[in-house]
């Protein structure tokens, strides 16, 4: 276990790689994390060195596609900073992002605190807290050079993959009616379609939220009122380049979308 001088040294090295845009092969030996609670507590560090404020919540690997791409077995919560959130409709630089890709995800807005408890939370409980839905787009990234190789430990460290964020409006539809699971969104990226589907979400982006909301409370943290949590990308990290627009049309629930330069 990394004692307190570590988490904050390693959280140091990982922030200023992201402030630079710069790359690792990985954290040096004594500095890296072995569990997923050290993974967490150097992740934890970074709000006190981000530019922002914590606005949400972001989970990794909710897909069997997502969990191979950066070679976990399961998923991963990351923080979403104030800093890193892009307007819909904005560009972004793809100046030291190496992962190159764009996700589509079903993002929840909090209505109220679901604050640690020594049961788990229900996923009917966690939809309950929920104020609003929103469509969205993440643009993962890591601070590893070999990210797929950097291990779950080391990638919890390093944000979850959190680089930048897209939130479209909150949708006016009656989502709760409806079943997330067989949504199919259409992104559109260099004129090609493709068809996301809210199944690819840990079965159901209502579960990887409930699954976010026990994460938390495993680590006596509380997931508050107005933050948001991205669910992960219903369809497989899409490549994308400078050039590239990548547009999201969540249907009913609304339409998301990003630049890159």
């Amino acid at each position: 276990m990394l004692d307190k001088d570590q988490i904050a040294t390693a959280s140091h090295v990982l922030v200023k790689h992201w402030r630079d845009g710069t790359k690792c092969d990985a954290l040096e030996a004594k500095l890296r994390p072995q569990s997923r609670a050290d993974g967490y507590a150097v992740q934890a560090v970074l709000e006190t060195q981000s530019l922002g404020n914590l606005f949400g919540w972001k989970i990794a690997a909710t897909s069997e596609s997502g969990q191979k791409h950066i070679n976990v077995a399961g998923p991963l919560a990351g923080r979403i900073m104030s800093d890193t959130l892009i307007a819909d409709g904005g560009t972004v630089p793809m100046k030291g992002n190496e992962m190159r890709v764009g996700e589509p995800e079903f993002a929840f807005r909090m209505g109220r605190d679901l604050p640690p408890r020594a049961a788990s939370y229900t996923v009917d409980e966690v939809l309950a807290a929920v104020d609003s839905l929103h469509p969205a787009i993440e643009i993962p990234d890591s601070r590893f050079s070999d990210f797929a190789g950097a291990g779950e430990a080391q990638l919890i460290a390093d944000n979850a993959c959190a680089h930048l964020f897209v939130l479209g409006a909150a949708t006016s539809a009656n989502w709760r009616a409806m079943d997330l699971v067989e949504e199919r969104p259409q992104i559109t990226l260099r004129g090609q379609h493709y068809l996301g589907h809210g199944k690819n979400v840990l079965g159901d982006p209502r579960v990887a939220l409930a699954w976010l909301a026990n994460e938390l409370r495993g680590l006596g943290i509380t997931l508050r009122a107005g933050q948001v949590v991205t669910t992960g990308t219903c369809h497989p990290p899409l490549p994308i380049r400078a050039g590239d627009h990548f547009a999201v049309d969540f249907g009913v629930l609304g339409k998301a979308s990003v630049g890159f330069v």
